[in-house]
């Protein structure tokens, strides 16, 4: 028998969650990712560079381009909190749940999002070319940019300022 470390309450072996309160009866630390850093080695064989149709001195200016610069933090209105996003081009924006298998990257349960109507995985705020978009997961009381309710998987641009409204939380945009 496998005892739930939560509510002591028995399952059979191989039971993944409590049947009584869904906390998780295994650990899946193995399943961690870890980026890959590129050594100054790792270049592209001059042969290959050809057959594609680059000239060297492309492929050496696309890798002198500046990386994306764009810096964003996060105001929540209600408790005049600031939140800095960094060291990614892509952030998930949810809720933690008990037992919830997949978490999002900026956890907005301090902030009441339960009560306030943030789905466990509500939004995602993606920069690409210093281009900072949003776009709704499919949440359970959608999201809204400056008012404007936006519908769920389709990208929207965001603007230094604008006001997101994930369920009723309300987070301000602050790009630098």
């Amino acid at each position: 028998m496998i005892i739930c470390p939560n509510c002591h309450h028995k399952e059979f072996p191989g039971a993944l969650f409590c049947s009584e309160c869904g906390a998780r009866l295994i650990s899946l630390d193995y399943l961690t990712t870890q980026s890959i850093q590129r050594t100054p080695s790792d270049k592209l064989d001059s042969d290959i560079v050809e057959q594609i149709g680059f000239s060297k001195s492309d492929i050496e200016l696309r890798s002198q381009s500046k990386p994306e610069t764009t810096e964003i933090s996060l105001f929540i209105i209600e408790s005049k909190q600031t939140l800095n996003l960094a060291g990614r081009t892509e952030f998930t924006f949810g809720r933690v749940a008990e037992g919830q298998p997949i978490l999002p990257d900026v956890d907005l349960s301090p902030f009441e999002a339960y009560s306030q109507g943030v789905s466990r995985l509500h939004a995602a705020l993606k920069i690409h070319h210093n281009r900072v978009t949003i776009m709704d997961l499919g949440s359970s009381n959608g999201t809204r940019v400056n008012g404007q309710k936006i519908v769920p998987h389709v990208d929207y641009p965001i603007n230094q300022g604008d006001i997101i409204a994930l369920g009723k939380l309300k987070i301000q945009v602050i790009l630098r």
